[in-house]
């Protein structure tokens, strides 16, 4: 009876403290703090880290999303000041890499070209896009600090391409409408999933939020449920490769003297016009012309010639990251290629773990978790989910690519910017080119979309030189977007 009463004890016990790492459903805390700026300037902001329900259609509070919502002090016409709305991808990962690495006031402890150094902790970002724009960090469902709170609600309406879409808008409606910011020039920033994301909100904003935007930025875009299977597939990563190759230096001197971005054009051109009609062509191709290709993708990929032809120039990303550097002993990073990694073994296909990944966990985990404990002063016990439960999730119907376009066609205020890394191996910036000629074959609004590549990989901005011009970039993305006054939206 004793064994049954404490069994029973300890149960109970158990349920309260599990219950005690839910957090609440509507919270906000707010911090007061200072910025100096690269140009000198220095400026006040406030910060409000919170949480905000998601309820279902008769009011019943779900789950909750948490956020942090930045806002420089003293900027009193909202209407003139803009609002960028951040998400990171996964799905599945926080918004932690772009709000302590990128656009947010405070920058984790990293050296220059991004690798962890020790004490871990944070520093100000001069680089912060916060003297032109407000923004808001939003943590997607079990992300983050946020958590589905009722345990019998269908995980269906959260963790899939068009569900997370849909109840992220309604919650952005009511986020916008709190903080009083709708009649704040709008923008949406995405980086890898969260690229998918907001190509999608940006229709669902505007046609069931009836919310519309200035801008939306893609920040190492996936590829937006636009297709490209086959020869095509095959192709599109040969430029990524030479990047990559040209990085580790192994290259034919000719080509590794040469500027990057000169190369990368060559490269292109060949992968257009010559290498996807050959790879069309399989074995029709004559044995001549296909070992004169042979030679020249193993020239601009740096792989050997028996490589490339025993794969029928189907060269894998993840056997590419195994074999540049395998006489080195060393792999290649998936996300940023300048990582290098350790194998158990040389031989292989594929690499043990993602050499990028492991490092940036390193640093960002404890960043993290002291920002928001020391000075935000958000104290819980609830775990910060640098990669959450979302899965399984459902990926079927992804027109996002397609939404994006809709939203453009029908709001002319409307722009993209797009952000790649050369050296960025699993959404890859020639891929995210392809992206943009895709959702706009007509070119009808081909001035409204830019480019914008660096020498870095999927989180460009942690290389020192590229946060520094991609915040710039956004900076004058912002200022070219946002509309003078009375100027009609109209074509």
């Amino acid at each position: 009876m004793k064994h049954l009463i404490l069994s029973i004890f300890l149960a109970a016990a158990w349920s309260v403290s599990y219950a005690q790492r839910l957090p609440p459903a509507d919270s906000a805390i707010t911090t007061k703090h200072q910025l100096t700026t690269a140009n000198g300037q220095r400026f006040a902001y406030t910060v409000k880290a919170g949480t905000q329900p998601v309820w279902d259609a008769s009011g019943k509070v779900l789950a909750t999303v948490q956020y942090s919502y930045y806002t420089r002090d003293n900027s009193n016409d909202l209407s003139r000041r803009p609002l960028v709305i951040s998400f990171n991808g996964g799905p599945g990962s926080a918004s932690v890499w772009m709000e302590l690495a990128y656009t947010g006031p405070r920058l984790l402890n990293i050296d220059d070209e991004g690798y962890p150094v020790q004490p871990y902790g944070i520093k100000e970002n001069p680089y912060s896009i916060l003297d032109i724009a407000d923004i808001v960090y939003v943590n997607p469902v079990n992300t983050g600090y946020s958590r589905i709170l009722d345990e019998k609600a269908d995980r269906k309406l959260f963790f899939g391409t068009n569900a997370d879409i849909r109840y992220l808008a309604e919650w952005l409606n009511t986020f916008v409408t709190r903080n009083n910011r709708w009649t704040s020039p709008k923008y949406l920033i995405g980086e890898s999933y969260g690229t998918t994301r907001v190509s999608g909100l940006a229709l669902e904003l505007q046609n069931a939020q009836w919310m519309y935007l200035n801008g939306v930025m893609l920040v190492s875009p996936t590829d937006l449920g636009i297709k490209r299977e086959g020869a095509l597939e095959k192709a599109l990563r040969l430029p990524y490769f030479t990047a990559a190759a040209w990085y580790h230096k192994k290259l034919e001197a000719g080509l590794q003297q040469r500027d990057l971005e000169d190369l990368l054009a060559e490269v292109e051109k060949y992968t257009l016009d010559i290498f996807l009609p050959a790879i069309a062509r399989g074995y029709t191709l004559p044995a001549a012309e296909r070992e004169k290709i042979v030679q020249q993708v193993a020239t601009y990929s740096a792989l050997p010639q028996t490589v490339v032809s025993q794969n029928n120039f189907d060269i894998s990303t993840s056997l590419f990251w195994k074999e540049l550097m395998r006489t080195e002993g060393y792999t290649i990073g998936r996300l940023d290629s300048r990582y290098l990694g350790l194998d158990l073994r040389n031989a292989g296909e594929r690499p043990d773990y993602n050499a990028e990944l492991t490092s940036w966990l390193h640093s960002f985990t404890p960043a993290i978790n002291y920002y928001f404990w020391n000075e935000l002063n958000y104290k819980t016990d609830v775990k910060y989910n640098m990669f959450g439960p979302v899965h399984p999730w459902d990926r079927s119907n992804d027109n996002t690519g397609e939404n994006l376009r809709e939203a453009m066609a029908a709001n002319p205020y409307l722009h993209l910017m797009v952000q790649s890394g050369y050296f960025d191996g699993a959404t890859d910036y020639f891929n995210a080119k392809y992206n943009m000629w895709q959702m706009d074959p007509s070119g009808k609004l081909a001035s409204r979309m830019s480019f914008k590549g660096y020498k870095s990989g999927h989180m460009m901005y942690l290389r020192h030189d590229d946060l520094i011009q991609a915040t710039e970039d956004i900076r004058e993305f912002i200022k070219k977007t946002t509309v003078k006054d009375d100027q009609p939206a109209k074509y």
